[in-house]
């Protein structure tokens, strides 16, 4: 029997939770009896999530004990100092781990320096497998870092062709190894299903949705900038924005200055944001880069016109080059502002090409993709 270990410590809520949690229910669910799975609890991170992994029998490691709560968090440099903290404090714990589960593969989302040092410097039998979902800054020490470092793993798999060819120009891995395999997004029924439950929104017009972490990464001061006169010409429509973040002070204050605090609306994170999908006439992402920009599959598979800025990472991919939806040049003054008009226009076949292109994200696509890659 195969046995599969997944490691993706987090501190904040970043769409690579979705992706990991997804692919081992996928995995469980659809092999059946011939696999064991496994999610290591690093920190208490994955406490929340507890119920949804015992449903699906997958087994929860709990590597060290719960420090989540006390790590700093939101912004780059703190988010990086509790990075550092789990490195540290994880090291040996995940060594004896890595000997004592002689697991058939190791998967590798997230703070991935550490489980590729450990498989660098000793011999392990578990196959590493290493998880890429955005273009890093290669610098010199992380170029001589990756090279050392993944000579030694079993695979690196990409979620979309676009990050795949760009790894494989880098000339920094062994390229054979390189695979694209799409995450396990969406599962149809519970998307289905989820879809059917009611929420009460802030406003009875029209309205634009966004969804992000309040970030620099996701653009929205630009965003809220290049809406506002669309806003104040087009009375029947608001803008609602779901999500949380360092910069909701800043987004708050813009808000209340441009006097459309009853037209754009802050709900902060929502668990179930397909609920507002379905209500939404259209979907903004703004954001600067992606890995790769999930949000944008899910809604599309909610028959929503999407409006992506053509940032690096995924969204052009899925929006087909702009023919399944709208893409636009977020470092360019009144790109967006120009664009958004384009949603009164009759976007259906966009809309249909956009679900078309999206279905491969499914939880099924996805253990199917990653059972013929894993050769098992």
């Amino acid at each position: 029997m195969h046995s599969l270990i997944y490691w993706s410590p987090f501190v904040g809520n970043v769409g690579t939770i979705k992706s990991t949690i997804n692919s081992a229910i996928a995995f469980k669910k659809f092999a059946k009896n011939t696999c064991n799975v496994k999610i290591v609890n690093v920190c208490g991170e994955w406490n929340n999530f507890k119920d949804t992994i015992e449903k699906n029998n997958i087994e929860l490691i709990n590597l060290t004990f719960n420090y989540i709560n006390y790590l700093p968090k939101n912004g780059f440099i703190k988010s990086r100092i509790s990075y550092l903290i789990i490195f540290l404090i994880s090291f040996f714990p995940l060594l004896r781990l890595l000997k004592k589960e002689q697991s058939t593969f190791f998967i590798a989302h997230l703070i991935t320096s550490l489980p590729l040092c450990l498989n660098f410097f000793f011999n392990f039998k578990t196959k590493m497998i290493l998880r890429i979902s955005g273009y890093p800054k290669l610098h010199f020490l992380r170029k001589k870092f990756w090279k050392l470092t993944t000579k030694k793993i079993y695979m690196m798999t990409c979620p979309t062709i676009e990050l795949k060819s760009k790894l494989i120009k880098s000339n920094i891995f062994n390229n054979s190894k390189i695979k694209f395999l799409p995450d396990a997004i969406i599962d149809m029924k519970d998307f289905l299903f989820k879809k059917n439950e009611n929420i009460e929104l802030p406003t009875k017009k029209k309205f634009i949705l966004s969804v992000g972490r309040l970030t620099k990464q996701k653009n929205y001061q630009y965003l809220l900038s290049e809406i506002y006169d669309f806003l104040k010409i087009n009375s029947d429509y608001d803008l609602i924005l779901l999500g949380e973040g360092e910069e909701r002070k800043i987004l708050s204050k813009i808000i209340s200055d441009m006097n459309m605090l009853n037209r754009i609306f802050l709900l902060g994170h929502k668990k179930n944001q397909y609920l507002y999908m379905k209500k939404a006439s259209a979907f903004i992402l703004s954001s600067l880069w992606e890995d790769p920009g999930f949000v944008i599959v899910e809604s599309a598979l909610s028959n929503l016109l999407v409006f992506s800025s053509d940032c690096p990472n995924g969204p052009k991919e899925f929006l087909a080059n702009g023919e399944a939806g709208i893409l636009f040049d977020s470092n360019k003054k009144d790109a967006l502002k120009n664009s958004i008009e384009k949603i009164k226009d009759d976007n259906f076949k966009k809309k249909v090409l956009a679900k078309k292109n999206c279905l491969k994200y499914t939880k099924f696509r996805h253990f199917k993709c990653f059972k013929e890659i894993l050769e098992i």
